[in-house]
């Protein structure tokens, strides 16, 4: 009786009877597999893991953006989309088995009790870390906590007798998704976005304010390898470069009716020369917002053709404390373009970028081929814009591989760029740091000359003895060696900011954005300003 009376109940609301039956049996169908592989199976056999990997095939059936997340994962998964973690505050590096401190998060508890860049961790709540085997996965595991949780850390220090020991109160750290931003010359800002997270609106505007006071008039945005991140983020970073309330995307889905997101406040760069960078890296929200910008002819998008994912995921908690991303809708950028790419085949889905530049692609933009049933009109001034496999820029910039060889390959592959240059400004700190007070300085003045590539050539013979000095192919890579090296020196005496400040010199789609906007040829596009 009571079936019957749930039957009725669940026609009264609408929900198909049939469709409930079914997902019942299928329900049923499912558990029964499990019961049965569980007691009659040759071998002993995890339910729970078995169901794990259930739930992973069936997501992979869908898309291939629907995902599973465990619960020991979930937390990792979620730091770079809130913005935040909970730990002690430090950036670090594993060199010869021993945690080294690269810097200290400013305002994190670490800085706050007076660890400094160079300290050596070698206790973690009274257990030996040193000449352990030490892992990313174990510092993470050691270091993070509860909120208001601590742990006690012993560190050896540089020209210090005895260990000196910390008890850090573990707090919320910041993780920054503005990798840089600064003035490039006395007109063109420059600012770099690594995802949208939470905290990317806030941190972007704080950047479009600051070199807004130092005069910009032109802006360079750099989505290079940004995979995306929250919708509403990439619907207010538009809003600030969009005006009267024009429509920034739209989504539909089965179960969700079309929603449009449309610009609604007054932004801080409504106005002036925006230019976004691409590369094949770039995708979701990047391509959300490169092509708004692009379709309302607002600015230029230049680089080379971003990744091609037009589905919307939604998290949904699971009751053991797993989560599923599951897709629920398309959008759309306002010209109506889509531009997931296929993936009927999921195998050849995952090999794409790969393709694109055994294709050529990356070299020469007419081996793209684009059909003419893909081509849209920008809303101002009619200009062809592409759907249907990512953003296409107007403006391609081919990969620049002249200065690749095998050698320079293995010493990044080694890690020796980057250990070394740790290594040599942790000795040479003080000696640095009074020779070249400020970045500045250190920009204009400093050079990798014969004898500070002795020192690195000698270095990475005694890590390496084998990986012998390739005089041919050093000579291709010189250049790109030493812009490293004074990259990684640059981030280690200061941050990330200074370590992008002198690497991007050799980006060519930076470049090519710079030109650009320096010799006019942006006012030639005829956009809509």
């Amino acid at each position: 009786m009571r079936y019957f009376a749930f039957l009725f109940l669940l026609t009264f609301l609408g929900v198909s009877v049939d469709a409930y039956s079914q997902d019942v049996s299928t329900s049923y169908k499912f558990k029964e597999v499990i019961d049965k592989v569980s007691r009659y199976y040759v071998d002993e056999t995890d339910a729970e893991s078995l169901t794990e990997t259930a739930i992973v095939a069936l997501l992979e059936e869908l898309d291939p953006h629907s995902t599973y997340i465990p619960e020991d994962e979930l937390k990792a998964a979620q730091t770079s989309i809130n913005g935040s973690f909970v730990g002690v505050g430090i950036r670090f590096q594993i060199m010869k088995d021993t945690l080294n401190v690269v810097a200290t998060i400013s305002g994190g508890p670490a800085e706050k009790l007076g660890m400094l860049p160079g300290d050596k961790i070698v206790m973690v709540d009274g257990e030996n870390i040193a000449g352990t085997g030490l892992k990313n996965s174990d510092v993470r595991e050691k270091l993070l906590g509860e909120m208001g949780s601590k742990v006690m850390v012993e560190v050896q220090r540089r020209n210090s007798k005895k260990n000196l020991v910390f008890n850090v109160t573990r707090d919320k750290i910041p993780v920054f998704s503005v990798d840089s931003y600064y003035m490039i010359d006395k007109e063109i800002g420059y600012i770099k976005l690594n995802s949208f997270s939470r905290r990317s609106h806030e941190e972007v505007r704080n950047a479009l304010f600051n070199l807004k006071k130092q005069g910009m008039k032109s802006l360079i945005f750099d989505l290079q390898s940004n995979g995306g991140g929250l919708l509403g983020t990439a619907h207010k970073l538009a809003d600030e470069f969009l005006s009267n309330e024009k429509l920034i995307v739209y989504s539909e889905g089965k179960a969700q009716p079309r929603n449009n997101l449309r610009a609604e406040f007054k932004g801080l760069f409504e106005d002036g020369k925006l230019v976004v960078l691409t590369n094949e890296y770039s995708a979701s929200a990047s391509e959300i917002l490169s092509g708004a910008i692009q379709d309302w002819d607002r600015g230029l998008v230049v680089g080379r053709r971003t990744f091609g994912k037009g589905l919307v995921q939604r998290p949904m908690g699971l009751s053991d404390g797993s989560e599923i991303r599951l897709t629920i809708a398309r959008y759309y950028t306002p010209s109506g373009r889509f531009i997931q790419k296929p993936y009927d085949d999921v195998e050849s889905y995952r090999k794409d970028i790969s393709e694109r530049y055994l294709n050529g692609e990356f070299v020469h933009s007419d081996s793209i081929k684009m059909p003419d049933s893909l081509k849209f009109k920008t809303l101002i001034t009619n200009r062809t814009v592409f759907g249907g496999g990512g953003i296409m820029p107007d403006f391609f910039v081919p990969l620049d591989t002249t200065s690749n060889s095998d050698y320079y390959s293995d010493l990044l592959r080694g890690g020796f760029l980057n250990t070394f240059s740790y290594s040599y400004s942790d000795i040479n700190r003080k000696e640095m740091l009074l020779k070249y007070p400020d970045f500045k300085t250190f920009k204009e003045e400093f050079k990798c000359d014969e004898a500070f590539m002795q020192d690195f050539f000698n270095y990475v013979n005694k890590e390496d003895p084998e990986l012998e000095k390739n005089v041919e192919e050093y000579a291709i890579s010189e250049g790109s060696i030493k812009l490293r090296l004074k990259a990684y020196l640059a981030r280690n005496l200061w941050d990330t900011n200074e370590f992008y400040e002198v690497y991007n010199t050799s980006n060519e789609i930076i470049n090519r954005a710079i030109d650009i906007l320096q010799t006019k040829e942006y006012e030639k596009v005829n956009l809509d300003r």
